[in-house]
């Protein structure tokens, strides 16, 4: 067994999506190599930091993330698999690229309660706050306001005449 850490620097970008591994980027790898019978097991984590835009609001965002990864590399001929030993070695390139790609949020958020942008004026809506923000109501449920509008009628007229 050896353990192994190291950084590399990626010379193309990583992933296709609204946020990527830029060119340029460093991947902090911890590894781990194993031998077992059937070739040579390989466990770790990929430290790095993935940049592209908010998915609601549409600004600049950069977050760290950390990926596990583990597979088997085969010695030749034992048994088909995308991963083998080649002379002694393990190419961990495509494993690891796999792992930090797949590990990309499909809907990266700047903060958890992104409110995104206005529709009407196309204005962030966490910096826009001099406006209260009234969510529209849906034409097909329109007809159910009317109902909480009387119903909230009755009770101030409730509330009036108990203070009365």
């Amino acid at each position: 067994m050896r353990e192994h850490a190291f950084t590399v620097t990626l010379a193309e970008p990583w992933g296709e999506g609204i946020v990527t591994y830029e060119k340029g980027a460093e991947i902090d790898l911890d590894v781990r190599l194993e031998s077992v019978h059937e070739g040579i097991l390989v466990s770790g984590t990929a430290d790095a930091e993935y940049v592209g835009v908010c998915g609601r609001c549409l600004i600049d965002i950069a977050r760290p993330v950390e990926v596990e990864f583990q597979e088997l590399f085969a010695y030749p001929g034992e048994e088909e698999t995308d991963f083998e030993v080649q002379d002694d070695h393990v190419d961990l390139e495509t494993l690891v690229r796999d792992a930090a790609v797949l590990s990309l949020p499909f809907q990266p958020v700047c903060q958890p309660d992104c409110p995104g942008l206005d529709p009407k004026t196309g204005e962030r809506l966490a910096v826009n706050t001099e406006t209260e923000q009234v969510a529209p109501i849906d034409p097909r449920w329109s007809a159910l306001q009317q109902i909480t509008d009387q119903d909230g009628a009755e009770e101030s007229r409730a509330a009036e005449k108990e203070e009365s």
